[in-house]
């Protein structure tokens, strides 16, 4: 008698074009991955294992248009653009309110010219 190569439980998932774009799609609306899941019908294990390209790019959509929003928003002239260009320095470019910048205090003034701090 030949033996199968597989014991029980569900057949492996083969994902197709179609599913791997709707995972880019909802990805990229910022759905989460429970509930692509349960719109794929699969465990999230699965998702993550054969579907890493596409949540990525999803997620890289997502910071794109967030991204691109925050840009609209810092060149107005109101209190939103503030808190937007405050926001964007805080996050992209480590500046706090409450610390100096990271290469702030390298540099001192000194008789007319900068000196570096040893």
């Amino acid at each position: 008698m030949e033996k199968s190569r597989r014991r029980g439980g569900r057949p492996p998932h083969e994902p197709d074009q179609a599913r791997r774009l709707t995972v880019e799609l909802l990805a990229g609306a910022a759905i989460s991955q429970a509930e692509i899941c349960a719109v794929l019908g699969i465990d999230q294990k699965t998702l993550r294992k054969r579907y890493r390209r596409e949540l990525d790019r999803g997620a890289a959509l997502v910071e794109a248009k967030l991204i691109g929003n925050l840009l609209r928003l810092a060149s107005g002239s109101d209190g939103v653009a503030l808190r937007a260009i405050m926001f964007s320095l805080r996050c992209r470019f480590g500046w706090s309110e409450f610390a100096p910048r990271p290469d702030a205090g390298t540099w001192r003034r000194g008789g007319g010219k900068r000196q570096k701090l040893l």
